[in-house]
């Protein structure tokens, strides 16, 4: 599976409502962008341009000999476009997970930049207009949290703070219900603050301007959610068992098709294809026949009767089956959907 390529998740000493994962970045090639984000750009300017480089980090712990190696070359996260357009804000979002609590811890390293030397992380993102983030700036010297809302960005909140540029960093980031806590290098960053604008979303990379800026050692210690979309298809399926398979796409960041409930869960977040965006796009239906079973592609639609997500059905074939009577089985399944799901914002709730 794709996700291997990029993310683990450490179940094992976890309890049952919590999880971790812990971003990989030294299995991606060096020079491409890792597997499983979405890159995505805020404000003005083209996109960040994100590549796993080789740099020189410390290691976590501190050697226990003063003969072990004070830092070793590995895999890290940069992104190395230095558009200087001032309003433009490179972000690459994990397309896994939408988080509500979580704890992200990661590091990060302000490795240049003329006009603009930051790097932070995004949260509870929804697209590239609406998001929160706390970031580091070490030619201001300050660390800020900010929002955005609509692409309209808050008057930033933070203290003066030394962020020296080639050091590596660590940011830490904690959301419960509408309180968010954060710590830089240790201390404490920002006071508690309380906001309800968003209650779950992506996470990400952010940086600024011409900022060249590296990431690595990130890990997010969660609590599971379980979105609407997933159980609605968890709960057809358990009164239709003998469905072959159940899957719900909508945009994701990046606009594109991606699962967000399906029978079989590791598929949540891998991408769709040209039939789910036309769906989606346009409302229009697709069918396809193979030897044993029919495929179905409908879509859903919101309250208004506009397409919100596609759905595909696989369902056992039969002698005689045709297109009309496929369609008739799949409407019904669909319908249910519908009186579950009726709003682009339940999908992922």
């Amino acid at each position: 599976m794709f996700n291997r390529l990029w993310w683990l998740v450490v179940a094992a000493a976890l309890s049952a409502d919590a999880a971790e994962q812990v971003f990989d970045f030294s299995e991606t090639t060096e020079g491409k962008m890792p597997a499983g984000f979405s890159s995505l750009r805020a404000g003005e300017g083209p996109l960040g341009d994100w590549k796993i480089v080789m740099d020189e980090v410390p290691p976590l712990l501190a050697p226990l000999t003063d003969k072990a190696p004070s830092v070793t070359r590995r895999a890290v996260l940069a992104q190395i476009n230095q558009d200087p357009t001032d309003e433009r804000f490179p972000m690459l979002v994990f397309d896994g997970e939408s988080f509500g609590d979580f704890t992200i811890t990661t590091r990060f390293k302000v490795a240049g930049g003329g006009l603009e030397q930051m790097a932070g992380i995004a949260f509870r993102v929804q697209n590239e207009k609406n998001f929160y983030v706390i970031r580091a700036n070490a030619l201001g010297n300050n660390v800020r949290f900010y929002k955005v809302v609509e692409g309209v960005r808050s008057a930033p909140i933070g203290p003066e703070q030394p962020v020296t540029k080639g050091v590596w960093h660590e940011l830490k980031i904690e959301c419960k219900a509408n309180q968010i806590s954060s710590w830089f290098d240790g201390h404490v960053a920002i006071p508690t603050l309380t906001d309800n604008t968003f209650t779950a979303g992506k996470i990400g990379f952010w940086t600024k301007s011409d900022s060249l800026s590296y990431f690595s050692d990130t890990k997010i210690h969660y609590t599971p959610r379980v979105p609407l979309a997933q159980t609605a298809v968890q709960e057809l399926i358990k009164k239709f068992p003998r469905l072959i398979d159940l899957k719900i796409y909508a945009r994701g960041a990046d606009g594109e098709p991606r699962v967000i409930g399906s029978k079989n869960e590791q598929e949540i977040g891998s991408a769709g294809g040209k039939i789910e965006r036309e769906c989606i796009a346009s409302g229009e239906i697709f069918y396809g026949k193979q030897r044993k079973h029919v495929s179905v592609v409908m879509p859903l639609r919101d309250r208004n009767g506009e397409a919100m997500a596609a759905v595909r059905l696989a369902m056992e074939s039969f002698v005689g089956q045709t297109e009309q009577n496929a369609l008739a089985r799949a409407r019904p399944l669909v319908k249910q959907l519908q009186q579950r799901v009726q709003t682009g914002e339940e999908l992922s709730q």
